[in-house]
């Protein structure tokens, strides 16, 4: 398993999005200490230039293993299953593409809060509709470009709808593409999941990225969620991808970064 942290692009409002500001910058500064990837919080994928990127993670070594797309949905209120049709296709635009970056970078996509929640007047029934709906299309564009969409499970205190990872696994078989798969987030396991090592068995197979913070969603180990059982239970899985750091900038950004990198290379040391 490797380790990565999330960097974003300049002016993100996403709290557990610790290191902001130049995407050059932030890349550079976690490539120094020692991460072995980035993920890239992109709210519009014109925001950045794809060879740029590419070719400074090639001179720093560092992997890209997804992008994330929550602020389109925090900072322009899009989503997957909003009563507007008009957001909801320009939810769809943006996710298509997002996926035209993430070939480019050689990325996964995530569907985080994109996907939206149930507003007022909306039946869960019709929300899951429009859900199911969205994320065939763009499944299917992002199968065409060779690219994979990783659902998240978020708590319910962020939205009410696909709160566990068995209720999003029935989604993705549902949806019935091959490039759909999970990211499941230790912070969001921790509020919803009766035993976090008995989920990550049970749906194995779809785990295609981690997220890691700790229960109060600062670095791993300023918490009580044990993380030597997560990797560990990881690792007997065969999961062999990224476990990439989402966690608010606690006491510092710099501090987070380290701490957490601390933590995890630690463990995968131990755990081997």
């Amino acid at each position: 398993m490797k380790t990565a942290i999330v960097v974003s692009t300049p002016g993100a409002k996403f709290e557990a999005v610790a290191i902001k500001g130049a995407i050059s910058d932030g890349m550079a500064k976690m490539a120094k200490l020692g991460y072995d990837g980035v993920e890239l919080a992109v709210r519009d994928p014109v925001m950045v230039d794809p060879k740029e990127i590419t070719s400074l993670a090639n001179r720093l070594n560092l992997g890209i293993p997804a992008l994330g797309t929550g602020q389109a949905y925090g900072e322009e209120g899009l989503s997957f299953t909003d009563p507007d049709e008009s957001l909801r296709r320009r939810a769809v635009e943006r996710i298509l593409a997002q996926t035209e970056l993430a070939e480019k970078l050689n990325a996964m996509v995530i569907i985080g809060l994109i996907r939206g929640t149930i507003a007022e007047g909306v039946s869960k029934d019709q929300a899951m509709a429009w859900l199911d709906e969205a994320l065939t299309e763009c499944a299917r564009a992002a199968a065409d470009r060779g690219v994979a969409l990783v659902l998240e499970p978020l708590n319910r205190y962020e939205t009410v709808l696909l709160n566990t990872i068995s209720e999003s696994a029935e989604l993705i078989e549902r949806i019935g593409q091959d490039n759909v798969g999970l990211l499941i987030d230790t912070f969001h396991m921790n509020i919803e999941e009766p035993s976090m090592e008995g989920s990550i068995r049970a749906a194995a197979r779809m785990i295609m990225h981690v997220h890691v913070a700790d229960s109060n969603r600062w670095a791993p180990g300023a918490g009580h969620i044990d993380f030597r059982s997560i990797v560990k239970t990881l690792k007997d899985v065969g999961y062999d991808g990224y476990i990439s750091v989402e966690a608010m900038p606690k006491p510092s950004a710099d501090e987070l970064a380290v701490a957490s990198l601390k933590h995890l290379k630690g463990i995968l040391a131990e755990v081997g």
